[in-house]
């Protein structure tokens, strides 16, 4: 049986009387591109803090084997982290920067830094303040990925970037570093975008772990039925999760198989995680007027 590179169980991450992350158990095998999601101030920050050890928590929780707060140096040789307000020192060069790895990590390899950044308009003689963000980000990902981890955390790694930078920067992190034995958690809020990267998903909604499952199991356990407008009340009846619109008309968004003459009214289609999202951590008067 194999480890799970991370496992929580009861993990709570308190500010004050505020309870920031809820009472929540997961885990994470190695080889997982995990996504993780939730709406602002639903908890996942302070959950991927918790996670690195710069949040005290309560509850049990393991990374590599190892306590994130007791054990941080020895887990951070086996770990990376990109926090959604990392930045570069804007004066040093690329050159420079790799240096000032090759001291700072046992694991980080000067040779790999410098081959990912091929794939890149990065170049070695560049300072950060000469590139663009999305070079930054690109640069920080191959400083990152060049580190012989197990577990990288990326908290919103393509926030505010153009489309084609976001497109480049999953391209790098899938094709040169997971690898099927590492495992990546990611917090973004592009999930079009990263949905078809992603093997699992952790979504929180006001600090509570509302949904903990494989990309595989989702597509087995809810059920989406696209159907005729005039079928809205029989839908309706059968209770499901979210009733919403697509490009061919209304579609109702079950937790398991309707019963089975409900199904006889519409057409299965996959719901896309995003509706998914929208059904467990909207406010339930809001599912019921939307028509």
């Amino acid at each position: 049986m194999n480890t799970p590179l991370v496992s929580a169980k009861g993990l709570t991450v308190r500010y004050g009387r505020k309870r920031a992350v809820d009472d929540v158990s997961f885990t994470i095998p190695k080889g997982r591109v995990v996504g993780l999601l939730g709406h602002n101030g639903a908890g996942k920050t302070s959950l991927m803090k918790a996670l690195v050890g710069l949040a005290p928590c309560d509850g049990e929780l393991s990374v590599l084997g190892l306590s994130p707060r007791r054990e941080r140096v020895q887990m951070l040789e086996s770990l990376c982290y990109i926090p959604d307000v990392a930045i570069l020192p804007r004066w040093a060069r690329v050159d420079q920067l790799i240096t000032l790895m090759q001291g700072l990590h046992p694991r980080f390899s000067a040779a790999r830094a410098e081959a990912l950044l091929q794939r890149t308009s990065v170049s070695l003689s560049h300072k950060v303040k000469a590139l663009s963000k999305g070079m930054v980000v690109q640069l920080h990902l191959a400083l990152i990925a060049a580190i012989d981890a197990q577990v990288m955390v990326l908290d919103e790694p393509t926030l505010g970037l153009d489309v084609l930078s976001r497109k480049s920067f999953y391209e790098m992190l899938i094709d040169e570093w997971c690898d099927g034995e590492r495992s990546v958690l990611i917090s973004t809020h592009q999930v079009e975008e990263i949905e078809s990267l992603l093997s699992d998903v952790l979504m929180l909604n006001e600090g509570k772990l509302v949904l903990s499952i494989s990309l595989e199991e989702m597509d087995r356990r809810f059920v989406a039925l696209s159907h005729d407008p005039t079928e809205a009340d029989a839908m309706a009846a059968a209770h499901p999760l979210l009733r919403y619109r697509t490009q061919g008309g209304t579609a109702a968004l079950f937790d398991g198989p309707p019963p089975a003459d409900v199904q006889a009214r519409g057409t299965r289609v996959r719901p896309s995680l995003v509706d998914l999202f929208v059904a467990l951590t909207r406010a339930p008067e809001i599912n019921r007027t939307q028509f």
